[in-house]
């Protein structure tokens, strides 16, 4: 059995996509939700859904003998930021090399970093005039969006695209694909490769 854990920050319509995808595949468990936003919608999809979650506090983050002995204590086999906004710290990303994994919503390198996230990210990509966007799945390290990429889908950007409707293109590549490279990323930790 594969133990994952998902961070979160936000209403987590990914997180709900990959509790329900997971939930047919015996072999791995969701076994919880990690928020830091205390009120974030994530939280009621988690109850929901029966998947236990908690709310941490950026110290309890930051400081190896809390949220990482949690981790670590309750099994977890791999970690998925789901919209989840905050760096992630050396601690945890020296504990899970290669085991956690998050998802941006534009094709890095381009559009990554600090202070790009959900809207700012389309809003740059249309100003900048690109014919495509799409997703980028990749390892996390101690750097923002600058991880080994794993997986990118791309979908296009139409002339009268606002950031709304190019978002909405972009997490129903999200939906589509998120789940499965997140199972075979797994899969292929498990066998060292």
């Amino acid at each position: 059995m594969k133990n994952l854990v998902i961070f979160a920050s936000g209403s987590g319509s990914n997180a709900e996509n990959i509790i329900r995808y997971f939930a047919t595949k015996p072999d791995f468990c969701v076994k919880k939700i990690y928020c830091n936003v205390p009120g974030a919608y994530v939280l009621e999809r988690a109850r929901q859904l029966q998947v236990p979650a908690c709310v941490f506090t950026r110290e309890e983050f930051r400081n190896p003998d809390k949220l990482l002995r949690r981790l670590q204590d309750e099994g977890t086999d791999f970690i998925v930021l789901a919209g989840f906004l905050w760096l992630v710290p050396p601690c945890i990303t020296a504990a899970y090399p290669n085991r956690i994994v998050n998802i941006h919503p534009a094709l890095l390198p381009a559009y990554g970093g600090k202070g790009m996230y959900e809207h700012h990210v389309h809003e740059a990509v249309l100003a900048a005039g690109e014919q495509q966007s799409g997703i980028t799945i990749h390892y996390v390290n101690d750097r923002y969006d600058s991880g080994d990429i794993i997986f990118q889908a791309t979908c296009p950007v139409l002339p009268d695209d606002t950031p709304d409707t190019l978002a909405a293109r972009v997490h129903e590549l999200e939906y589509q694909h998120f789940p499965r490279v997140i199972e075979e990323t797994v899969l292929k930790s498990a066998n060292g490769e």
